[in-house]
């Protein structure tokens, strides 16, 4: 079981890697277009999964609190609104397309900023991948592994354009495409490192888990309506994000229902 949980958590990397490996194969930039469309799929994708892979399952596992059962993911979901809002004051980020860096003032090069930007988008979608496989891999009868997986492919569809969005910009300004690729990549490897210590301390994790699961839940909304929509909305015809963020919503609603 740990063992298919650690392959399951490699998934989203793998989407990361993929993406990120894009910069071997296109000439050019993601035209602004198709940056938004990407960005606006991801929200879906990560609003989707907090509803469907995240919230519900932690107030059914609350049930036994009655009407109550709101609770643990009321407070779970405010906290990791909180914790992000915290990262996002202490750590010096860039995101694309933007001129003003944002945190504490730092000497970091652009580059670096920019990479910072998708890592803190990483922290809370390798949290969400690692709580389902914890939750599953300590017996949990209401986490199946077939739900663990449906979130983990939905993370990874995802991290596709996040890599992409990171090495191909890179690309643009001069880099290499193998330090491009190296860039992109390490946007994404927190997931896993967070994830696989996740599972580890299964044990520990079990008795909160309906804490956790809507933690993930709340830093990843953060990540959306903080980040994401104002990116996919910021440009002329920006109905294109909107029509790409229904199309993930819909496909990580339809994996979660029919595989979980």
């Amino acid at each position: 079981m740990i063992q298919d949980a650690f392959w399951g958590i490699l998934i989203p990397f793998l989407g990361t890697s993929l993406g990120a490996g894009c910069v071997f194969f296109l000439k050019n930039s993601l035209r602004d277009g198709i940056q938004r469309a990407l960005t606006g799929f991801a929200a879906g994708v990560m609003v989707a999964a907090s509803v469907w892979s995240l919230l519900i399952p932690a107030m059914e596992q609350a049930a036994d609190l009655g009407r109550l059962a709101f609770f643990p993911a009321a407070v779970g979901f405010w906290l990791g609104i909180l914790f992000l809002l915290l990262l996002d004051h202490l750590i010096p980020h860039l995101h694309q397309n933007s001129l003003q860096a944002e945190g504490p003032k730092s000497q970091l090069q652009r580059t670096t900023m920019m990479v910072l930007a998708v890592t803190l988008h990483s922290i809370p979608e390798g949290m969400a991948v690692g709580v389902v496989y914890a939750g599953w891999a300590s017996g949990n009868m209401s986490i199946s592994a077939a739900a663990a997986l449906a979130l983990s492919v939905g993370i990874a569809i995802q991290n596709f354009p996040e890599g992409a969005i990171i090495s191909m910009p890179l690309r643009a300004e001069g880099m290499g495409k193998g330090k491009a690729f190296l860039y992109g990549t390490l946007s994404g490897v927190v997931e896993p490192i967070g994830a696989v210590l996740t599972v580890l301390a299964a044990g520990l994790v079990l008795p909160i888990l309906p804490y956790l699961l809507s933690f993930a839940a709340g830093a990843m909304i953060y990540v959306v309506v903080e980040e994401l929509i104002p990116e996919m909305s910021e440009a002329p015809h920006s109905n294109v994000g909107t029509i790409f963020y229904a199309v993930g919503f819909v496909l990580m609603m339809t994996l979660d229902v029919a595989l979980g």
